[in-house]
């Protein structure tokens, strides 16, 4: 109940039921036959009516050429069979081919539906109600897609910012928790966050459907001009978090292979944890900071300070021939991280990957 009567879906009821009653009233003043069809012109309304107005023109538009399809299928071959159960096979089933070309879309649907409809309507009336049933059809499309481009059209741009903030601050959260986890005697007392890759992965994966909706719902919007936001800069920040995601994951990887898996090879010099702690940490500050209204440059410093530390120390260790491999993938990704955040700080869109 609580989908079914979110505000976004109310709107959109009350837009298809403004749609279709136009239409209804709209459908009795076209002349001719094709006013004894009018029921067609609300079921118009209804299939172009979308949360989206690129959406509604795209799926209407589709819905028109899907009709048009199926009333030129059942034309030619009623011309053969009339309408006979042979009849009704063959449109149906050239509908359905004709429906699995490529980019048909909503189309698909309705190239046997109207197949259907004007092979039954008999060899009398077949010509009149095709007209209707494309002409009403097309009314209905054209006030529908006029409702919802005139009537409060839903943009979408809104959710974006707090969705870039669930990220950036899950992000964090791991990094804070992997932080306390080095410190602690091992195997350490909380694991959860080893556990966190899947809840990592969809909370980028929301964000980057926030970011694609408000894209598509700024189409063809004119609430656009009132409402601008740059959607190319938060492509640019969204593609910039997957690959910070990404390092992320790879961290909490080795991190749990270090401490759970002992014949994996991969360790961590007990005396390199304060260090790596303390990188993990500075680094879920930048991220935290970086919200678009406080410059995370001082974090940043601290998080390439930190990096140059553990990285000297631990090229001390591997002086002394001992195991740093886990400490360098760390220290790898880490470094990944602020190049990304830096790069999106300079209008960079691309991060440039220098070796280590």
């Amino acid at each position: 109940m609580g989908e079914a009567l979110a505000s976004d879906r109310l709107v959109l009821a009350v837009k298809t039921a403004l749609a279709a009653g136009v239409a209804w009233a709209a459908a009795h003043l076209l002349p001719g036959p094709v006013a004894q069809y009018p029921y067609y012109a609300p079921l118009g309304a209804l299939v172009s009516m979308y949360p989206t107005v690129a959406d509604s023109l795209r799926n209407g538009l589709q819905s028109l050429l899907g009709l048009a399809i199926g009333i030129g299928v059942a034309l030619f071959v009623g011309g053969f069979t009339g309408t006979t159960a042979l009849g009704v096979a063959v449109v149906v089933g050239v509908g359905v081919l004709v429906g699995g070309f490529p980019r048909m879309g909503t189309a698909r649907e309705w190239v046997p539906l109207a197949a259907l409809f004007v092979l039954v309507a008999g060899p009398d009336s077949r010509d009149d109600f095709s007209l209707a049933y494309l002409v009403q059809m097309g009314l209905g499309v054209c006030i529908g897609f006029a409702v919802n481009w005139l009537v409060f059209p839903p943009l979408r741009t809104g959710a974006i910012t707090p969705a870039f903030a669930r990220l950036r601050n899950v992000l964090a959260d791991q990094l804070e928790d992997m932080a306390i986890a080095v410190t602690e005697e091992w195997p350490p007392d909380h694991q959860e966050w080893s556990t966190r890759e899947g809840h990592l992965a969809e909370t980028a994966a929301s964000l980057r459907r926030s970011v694609e909706q408000a894209e598509l719902s700024a189409r063809a919007n004119p609430r656009r001009l009132r409402h601008r936001r740059d959607l190319a800069v938060d492509l640019a920040d969204l593609r910039a978090l997957e690959r910070a995601t990404f390092q992320v994951q790879d961290i909490t990887d080795i991190l749990a292979s270090v401490i759970w898996e002992e014949r994996a090879g991969t360790t961590v010099p007990a005396e390199l944890t304060p260090e790596l702690a303390n990188a993990l940490t500075s680094m879920a500050e930048a991220l935290r900071r970086w919200d678009g209204t406080e410059s995370p440059a001082v974090p940043l410093d601290q998080v390439q300070e930190s990096i140059d530390a553990l990285n000297g120390s631990y090229h001390q260790m591997a002086a002394r021939e001992m195991s740093v491999t886990a400490t360098a993938g760390i220290v790898l990704a880490l470094s990944r991280i602020a190049r990304i955040i830096r790069a999106r700080l300079n209008g960079d869109g691309a991060e440039t990957v220098r070796p280590d």
